[in-house]
């Protein structure tokens, strides 16, 4: 949705503002490549995953179910953050709308359902068509 004008003379007038206020800060935002930002959860969801390895491991080692488990669960947290940074560094969480998976849900709603089909056999039959 594009800005009204008074919106983006508002938008224009914070920027001014931010810049006058702290040009270095202001230079450090504008050049930052948010992939740099899932770059950084892959990494880190990488060493959380080698650590619930080490729990998963040291509670087999000291044989603590519970430590165990909790390095399950780490590794599955891990696992997940991981993938989802994954996902919108490669650009595949961006426009989910033409990937093939979705594309059979658009064409099921664009089907009339059951229950208008029978409103629509009904209404023909009160109007005295079939």
């Amino acid at each position: 949705m594009p800005l009204s004008e008074h919106e983006q003379r508002m938008l224009d007038q914070i920027e001014r503002a931010l810049y006058a206020e702290d040009p270095k800060f202001a230079n450090t935002v504008r050049q930052t490549n948010p992939q740099v930002h899932y770059k950084r959860w892959i990494i880190k969801a990488s060493i959380g995953f080698v650590l619930g390895i080490c729990l998963l491991m040291g509670g087999v080692i000291v044989q603590q179910p519970i430590v165990g488990a909790l390095g399950f669960v780490v590794m599955l947290a891990c696992t997940l953050w991981g993938l989802s940074g994954w996902r919108r560094v490669s650009g595949g969480g961006a426009s989910e709308a033409n990937t093939p998976a979705a594309q059979p849900k658009q064409r099921r709603q664009q089907r009339p359902g059951m229950m208008s089909r029978f409103e629509e056999r009904w209404r023909r039959r009160q109007e005295g068509e079939q």
